[in-house]
């Protein structure tokens, strides 16, 4: 079996290949305990389209949770500044219930294409919110609020998160 999935590996990897999406999505299907450390390995890696792959081929196995880490790693690791959309976007591939904190994160401080993503995210998946997360949602919103990159984005987005916690406040009050 892991002469087949080195295959599946070497193919996804390869630069040439027109079909390394369907080797990605192929060997998440396959992949054992190993492979899924090789393949955060190559997550946390400096190519971003083997990276990007990777984080495809882990949204396909059975450690999907486990493996958010790495792809919220990737996401906020500043190499990878220019791409951030490219993997916030595959986090449509995850069960993200267990990480609004997270996403808004993302919707804080990633770029454009990043931001406008989690903010669909934010709207559209059905997290699990507990009085710890609206706290900790909080904190990451005073600390963006203390040092924004964008001071123009500050008025938006205060719009747009103050309404948002308030809501998820009074859910538990």
């Amino acid at each position: 079996m892991q002469e087949e999935i080195q295959k599946v590996l070497n193919r996804m990897c390869d630069p040439k290949e027109e079909e390394a999406y369907h080797f990605a999505d192929k060997l998440g299907s396959m992949a054992d305990e190993e492979t899924k450390n090789h393949l955060i390995t190559l997550v946390k890696g400096d190519n971003w389209e083997i990276a990007y792959l990777a984080c495809r081929a882990l949204s396909k196995t059975q450690w999907n949770e486990e493996s958010l880490d790495a792809v919220f790693e990737a996401i906020f690791d500043k190499k990878n500044k220019s791409v951030q959309g490219a993997f916030t976007q595959i986090l449509e591939e995850f069960d993200l219930a267990e990480r609004f904190v997270d996403i808004f994160r993302v919707y804080l401080f990633g770029n454009f294409k990043a931001s406008t993503l989690a903010k669909d995210y934010l709207d559209s998946v059905e997290f699990d919110i507990t009085p710890r997360t609206i706290r900790k949602a909080e904190k990451h919103w005073n600390h963006y609020l203390h040092n924004p990159e964008d001071e123009g984005s500050v008025i938006l987005k205060k719009s747009e998160v103050e309404p948002m916690l308030q809501e998820l406040k009074e859910l538990f009050s």
